[in-house]
């Protein structure tokens, strides 16, 4: 399984919007981002719906610049769709 195949299996969530966000950043952004942003991507998939819901709605933030870099993204995808 290649490597955008497996991270696009860790975007299926339990919920629909995460799916979403999450699938449009791996299309959209992620192959040409830089390392740390992939890594932050991949740090974001491992994190639990709740907590990764919460980081994307603006109701948590996160000390990790990496994963915090590629929420703002993924924030501003979202702003500039809805």
């Amino acid at each position: 399984m290649s490597e955008l195949s497996r991270l696009r299996w860790l975007c299926r969530r339990g919920m629909k919007e995460l799916d979403l966000v999450l699938t449009g950043y791996l299309d959209r952004h992620y192959p040409d981002a830089g390392g740390s942003e992939q890594a932050g991507f991949r740090k974001l998939l491992g994190m639990q719906d709740p907590e990764l819901y919460n980081l994307i709605l603006g109701k948590q933030s996160t000390e990790d610049s990496e994963v915090a870099a590629v929420v703002r993204i993924i924030r501003n995808e979202v702003q500039r769709i809805g």
